[in-house]
């Protein structure tokens, strides 16, 4: 009997996803385990296991389409089979041939994307899967003498861990082995003596569209500030202090002081510790707080749901662990949605940067920038200037949702909670 095959649901805020490579063909023989085709949210890659054992019928999708979650992408079955009745309504199907009277054209089903690693002695490809590729690497074993039980001789993960027993090694299960997110590389479309066009990726798009619509539906500001960063600096020297000796655990950066000095702000400011929906605006009695995360698929901004339940080494040790998931592409789906965060802090101070205008992660009331630390004239008492260190802060919020005199004020209660902050 055909089974059809649907795109994964990654988290129930993953509306829809792009379709990676396909690693089989229309035609060939599945077995259940194999890898079928790989795919990709805003912020994540990932790849799909055949079900059942058959023949892959149909599929309905090429590389690069937007496929909505929980729609059919493929069929499985006997050759023979109807497949009609699993096409989508809007979707392109290319199907096993049920009558042989017409010579199929290698161009009508998409090609079986090979990852030929290396020529071996011989001069042969090795074709190996995505997986058995990561488990190689991290298990240090030589693919050149392994032997392929995948379909055409394709080394999967199997034989890599059987190799892993001949060598004596413990090797973790296939699912539980943690793979970084492939970076999609941008492919040169035209040339010329002083130019390249080039194309954009999945993701690039992706986020290119949610920084449009930002700007588009909702009237955003940005008010700048500075704070005096001497309590700040005092602290994290403090910290780090601690942390070499082995008081603490955790090394407690800039970042995660100034973080914790907004939770406190947000307390005192629950009106911009919402969610702007139109005509309501959504009132959080936590804080969930989002973090902006520079990474090689482009700026991610995970969620820490109860940050304001934390201590500041608590929350140090959160935050970090939510930045190393979102860089090696191990986050939950659901804390990449806008709507899990309820503000977001953008911090580009390590950078140099002295003052810039952060994007609402609609439907989120406001954001905050924080700049980079640099020393600038202040009365330090009556008639008295000098150099002090000010750090940079910089609110944008939405107007339909906040008055310029309450973003205002908030901000000064950023200010306030960082020359002040106690810990």
């Amino acid at each position: 009997m055909a089974i059809p095959v649907m795109m994964p649901r990654q988290g129930q805020s993953v509306e829809s996803c792009i379709m990676g490579q396909w690693y089989k063909s229309v035609g060939d023989e599945v077995k259940e385990g194999d890898l079928l085709f790989s795919y990709e949210t805003d912020k994540a890659s990932f790849e799909e296991e055949a079900k059942a054992d058959g023949i892959l019928l149909a599929v309905f999708f090429d590389e690069g389409d937007e496929v909505p979650v929980l729609t059919n992408v493929a069929v499985i079955g006997n050759k023979g089979e109807p497949v009609e009745e699993f096409a989508p309504g809007s979707g392109k199907v290319s199907s096993v041939e049920k009558e042989p009277e017409t010579e199929e054209k290698e161009e009508d089903s998409p090609k079986v994307i090979e990852f030929d690693v290396e020529e071996n002695e011989t001069g042969k490809r090795i074709r190996i899967s995505p997986l058995a590729k990561n488990m190689a690497e991290k298990m240090g074993v030589e693919i050149q003498s392994l032997k392929g039980t995948g379909p055409r001789g394709r080394i999967i993960a199997r034989d890599l861990e059987e190799a892993a027993k001949t060598v004596q090694k413990p090797v973790a299960k296939p699912e539980a082995v943690a793979k970084p997110a492939p970076v999609q590389k941008a492919q040169v479309l035209q040339s010329g003596t002083d130019f390249e066009i080039k194309s954009i990726p999945n993701i690039r798009k992706l986020i290119a569209t949610a920084m449009h619509q930002s700007l588009q539906n909702s009237a955003q500001l940005t008010h700048h500030l500075s704070a005096d960063a001497r309590q700040l600096l005092k602290l994290r020297k403090k910290y780090k202090a601690e942390y070499s000796e082995g008081k603490i655990q955790q090394n407690v950066t800039i970042n995660d002081l100034v973080c914790f000095a907004v939770i406190r702000a947000l307390e005192k400011f629950p009106q911009v510790n919402t969610h702007y929906l139109g005509d309501t605006m959504k009132w959080f009695k936590k804080v969930h707080l989002g973090l902006a995360v520079d990474t090689d698929r482009g700026l991610m901004v995970p969620a820490l749901q109860n940050a304001d339940d934390l201590s500041v080494t608590g929350l140090s040790n959160q935050l970090q662990q939510l930045a190393k998931q979102a860089r090696s592409g191990n986050v939950n789906p659901d804390l990449l949605n806008p709507e899990a965060a309820t503000f977001t802090v953008s911090n580009l101070g390590n950078y140099g940067v002295e003052m810039f205008t952060p994007v609402i992660n609609l439907p989120q009331t406001a954001i905050l920038g924080v700049c980079t630390i640099v020393p600038r004239p202040k009365e330090i008492e009556e008639g008295v200037y000098g150099f002090v260190p000010m750090i940079g802060l910089s609110l944008t919020y939405n107007h339909q949702a906040l008055d310029g005199g309450e973003a205002t004020r908030f901000l000064a209660e950023v200010k306030e909670q960082i020359e002040n902050l106690l810990v």
